[in-house]
């Protein structure tokens, strides 16, 4: 761990001023959005694809800044907003529209309301506020939401509008994922309308990879940085194939990890936290190797308890396994208030789940009375009667009776 006056610029959701060999990029998607007066008519939606790691989240929030940044020097009247939600982090097309009417109504509670309804909500207010906005839909991947009715509700916003009112203000969009979800996406929207040719970002050579690892590590220290750390982060990024994005991980853990305590002379099991494995188990499964909230970890937490015949953990309890993981580097919190349980709040994985170096927390968290089986009574008995001579010990069904 080094001393690290600007710790922020190391956060998944840091925006350098300028996205490093991604230039012509931006510069592209600026170009089809046409801002400030789009030349073609409405919806204004551009697809950015790439692999993981390729920088596409940095290239799609880059353009929305110069997209904002450019109708705000040429109108007059309301401050353009820019919208930045990672679909990754939402529970299916409910959990997208809620956030993106939180966007404008911090306090809304999406619970009990249909998504449609949410949609709609979140059109009115970008129609009553009368600001232009820049939205990005970020992180499309894999069995994510669905994106197909936001798009037809951003086409089509009158559907959802009042009736004798039409039309929003100007409203760009970006949608930034892998290639094969970002077409799944445009899929949804039939034969209404197509946002393609998209703008398809390369994977990070190994040159520009180092450029952009020597950039972010001297911004977060303020001074250069030392070329072991710099030298191992990028090798090991290129081996794993993680681009960018694990570079960057990789970068976080390396300056911002706290040095495990130990006693005595160090070895593996001097450095292995304590936590129960379900936990892990409950953590990957929620996480999905990226972030998962709170309450996804905790349900999941009390099935695999169930499963193993185990309570849950209390919260309290859980709360402090977190703690520790983060303690030694392996996930970062974020706390958010609101929200039944503290479900708000994301739990964020910074290293693999399987170069966590785990033990078994003693003591296990007590059996369930439902737990009883022959084998534990079996193991009991001979524990109580140790060497002396005894009869077999009770089955189970002995024991029952």
């Amino acid at each position: 761990m080094l001393p690290t006056p600007h710790p922020e610029v190391l956060a998944e959701e840091w925006l350098p001023p300028v996205v490093l060999g991604r230039e012509s990029e931006v510069r592209e998607i600026v170009r089809r959005l046409d801002p400030p007066e789009p030349t073609a008519p409405p919806p204004w939606v551009v697809g950015v694809v790439g692999p993981r790691g390729c920088g596409s989240s940095s290239v799609a929030r880059r353009a929305a800044r110069e997209v904002a940044d450019r109708v705000r020097t040429a109108r007059v009247g309301p401050v353009p907003r820019v919208i930045l939600l990672r679909t990754a982090r939402c529970r299916g097309l409910h959990g997208i529209a809620s956030a993106l009417l939180r966007t404008t109504d911090e306090g809304f509670d999406g619970r009990g309301f249909p998504a449609p309804e949410i949609l709609a909500g979140f059109l009115r207010r970008l129609r009553r506020d009368g600001r232009p906005s820049v939205l990005v839909l970020d992180d499309v991947h894999t069995g994510g939401p669905d994106l197909g009715p936001v798009l037809r509700a951003i086409g089509e916003p009158d559907r959802f509008l009042p009736e004798g009112e039409s039309g929003l203000p100007p409203l760009w969009t970006i949608v930034a994922g892998t290639p094969e979800c970002v077409a799944r996406a445009e899929r949804a929207l039939g034969d209404r309308w197509s946002f393609g040719p998209y703008v398809r970002i390369e994977p990070y050579e190994p040159r520009l990879l180092r450029t952009l690892v020597v950039d972010r590590a001297e911004r977060a220290l303020g001074r250069a940085a030392p070329s072991e750390l710099i030298e191992r982060t990028v090798e090991r990024a290129i081996v794993e194939g993680g681009g960018a994005a694990r570079a960057i991980d990789l970068l976080r853990r390396g300056l911002l990890a706290p040095p495990f305590r130990t006693r005595g002379p160090i070895g593996r099991s001097d450095l292995a936290l304590a936590i129960e494995p379900r936990v892990v188990q409950a953590i990957e499964e929620a996480a999905h190797g990226s972030a998962a909230r709170l309450g996804e970890v905790r349900r999941s937490e009390a099935r695999l308890a169930r499963q193993q015949g185990a309570s849950p953990l209390p919260p309290t309890t859980l709360w402090r396994r977190l703690v520790r993981l983060e303690q030694a580097g392996y996930v970062r919190r974020e706390v958010r208030p609101g929200g039944e349980g503290g479900t708000r709040s994301i739990l964020r994985v910074i290293a693999p789940v399987d170069e966590w170096v785990i033990a078994r927390a003693p003591p296990e968290t007590r059996r369930a009375s439902a737990a009883w089986d022959a084998p534990a009574l079996a193991e009991r008995w001979a524990s109580a009667v140790g060497a002396r001579s005894s009869p077999a010990p009770p089955s189970s069904d002995d024991e029952a009776g």
